[in-house]
């Protein structure tokens, strides 16, 4: 849900930080290792295998809802791909 780190770039110029990320997208997780490294925050894959205890206490809790399921340029098939449900 990290993408290539939009939210990430918001919040930090606002003050905050980042503990942890996750993407599954090999691409965009390789653009966002570019832009932001590992730094203190380890960007982690499918959050569907992601135990609960690695996630650290945080205050905010943000995430790029997945479009593809939905948008007119894909196949609409919404909830009915498992993107959609994530």
């Amino acid at each position: 849900f990290a993408g290539i780190g939009g939210f990430r770039l918001a919040c930090e110029a606002l003050g905050g930080e980042c503990v942890f990320a996750s993407e599954l997208h090999p691409t965009a997780a390789a653009v966002y290792r570019e832009n932001w490294g590992d730094g203190d925050a380890t960007l982690h894959g499918d959050i569907r295998i992601v135990s609960s205890e690695s996630v650290p206490e945080h205050d905010l809790l943000t995430a790029g809802f997945p479009c593809q399921p939905f948008s007119t340029l894909g196949a609409q098939e919404g909830l009915q791909e498992s993107r959609g449900r994530l």
